[in-house]
């Protein structure tokens, strides 16, 4: 089955770079480094160390504390970092700098994947989630190199999707090493495609680990006084096509606010910048250096690796990917400042989180843009109650940490029983 998936990827080439093309127009730094996707590292690259792929923006930051702790206890082992996208490729390198290698993951195809794993011999394979590769998983495991499958989620969609390719599945299941799940839920759907039992750990998800420094909260309470903005503030962020109308709609109907509005994906911005034209709201954008002042009713978040700054900005969060059917984006940033935290109803990628956090009466789900409105008024009307909802989300957050040293002891374990170590 592998072999017939090799086939068809090779000849299906001339549409994926068609499509590669084709998303330059949004964003031009997929035109960049196209080399390194057919296997070519510009540089010396450090044998003996490991090999961390994480395929893009979310996946990498939730893997950077993890590779810096690990980093603190091994200095000497070298790290090359993996991602597919420009946005992933971008905070590696601004979190972590020269003291990691650093190239785009070639394509899964036998050549090019086996000439990758021959110049690095890597001692360790981490996978951020569920990044699973046939020829990566078994051109690795055929050289004798341990699979870890770090932070491991499969909701059920992928799951079923994954089920239709058993046979192939099947082989991807057994050539990995170990899978650290999030959750039992996520754990027992590996299970189900075929992953041995007694190789998984349930670890929970390092994104409970996040760290909320005092510099990032001063930098927000600087940031709010130069605005010098005397109202309430919420946030919509990682918002897709077809949730910024609605976040507009619920806008034109939360009076003297401001809306700080980050879609997912900052090359769209000229887009958002029409809907906001359309629902004629006065707009600003972050990347000008503009500042919202009393007039300004939307403050638009066109750069990366802010997020979390201007999460502890406002008062209230409003997550998306959730109004369509995305299955949602990391709810613990939000949490973890104590923010009331609402979403729309798809969430099958945080399941489990989902659960905690509407259990602890922490997160609201609304469907439209009335709801939306209507909750958002009634939080800032009513500061008892988000005070209440923001301390129960951020006991969520507080009380699952831990998985990030799980991780780690893994990471030992599997480095420790390689031949090469």
């Amino acid at each position: 089955m592998r072999q017939l998936y090799s086939f068809l990827f090779y000849i299906s080439m001339p549409f994926v770079m068609l499509r590669l093309l084709w998303r330059t127009r949004r964003n031009p730094a997929y035109a960049k480094r196209i080399s390194e996707r057919f296997g070519q590292i510009p540089f010396a690259v450090k044998q003996n160390g490991i090999w961390w792929h994480s395929v893009s923006m979310g996946e990498t930051l939730a893997a950077i504390p993890l590779i810096k702790l690990f980093q603190k206890n091994h200095p000497d082992i070298p790290i090359l970092v993996t991602t597919m996208t420009p946005s992933g490729s971008e905070q590696v390198i601004k979190n972590l700098d020269e003291s990691v290698q650093h190239v785009y993951i070639p394509y899964d195809l036998p050549h090019l994947i086996v000439n990758f794993i021959k110049q690095l011999k890597p001692r360790l394979l981490i996978l951020m989630e569920t990044e699973l590769w046939p020829n990566v998983l078994y051109y690795c495991h055929q050289e004798k190199v341990p699979i870890l499958l770090a932070n491991g989620r499969m909701s059920e969609k992928s799951a079923n999707g994954y089920a239709r390719f058993s046979s192939l599945t099947q082989e991807m299941m057994e050539n990995i090493t170990v899978i650290a799940a999030q959750n039992k839920e996520d754990g027992e759907r590996f299970v189900r495609l075929g992953f041995p039992r007694e190789r998984l750990v349930i670890t929970g998800t390092i994104k409970f680990d996040i760290t909320i420094s005092d510099d990032l909260l001063n930098k927000a309470k600087n940031l709010r006084s130069k605005w010098g903005l005397d109202r309430p503030v919420w946030i919509a962020a990682s918002t897709h096509p077809g949730e910024e109308e609605i976040i507009l709609e619920a806008a034109k109907k939360i009076p003297n606010a401001l809306l700080i509005l980050a879609p997912r994906h900052p090359d769209r911005i000229k887009e958002v910048i029409n809907l906001c034209q359309k629902a004629n709201l006065k707009y600003c954008l972050r990347s000008l250096g503009e500042l919202p002042d009393s007039a300004t009713q939307v403050f638009l978040i066109d750069t990366l690796g802010e997020l979390l700054l201007f999460y502890a900005v406002s008062d209230i969060a409003f997550v998306g990917g959730s109004l369509i059917p995305k299955g949602g984006h990391n709810l613990l940033e939000p949490a973890a400042l104590g923010l009331p935290v609402i979403t729309g109803e798809s969430l099958y990628n945080f399941a489990e989180i989902e659960r905690l956090l509407d259990t602890a009466k922490g997160l609201i789900k609304i469907k439209a843009s009335e709801e939306l409105s209507r909750e958002i008024n009634e939080l800032f009307q009513n500061t008892e109650k988000r005070d209440q909802m923001g301390n129960a989300a951020k006991n969520v957050v507080m009380s699952n940490k831990g998985a990030t040293e799980k991780h780690l002891t893994l990471i030992e374990q599997n480095l420790k029983d390689n031949k090469q170590a």
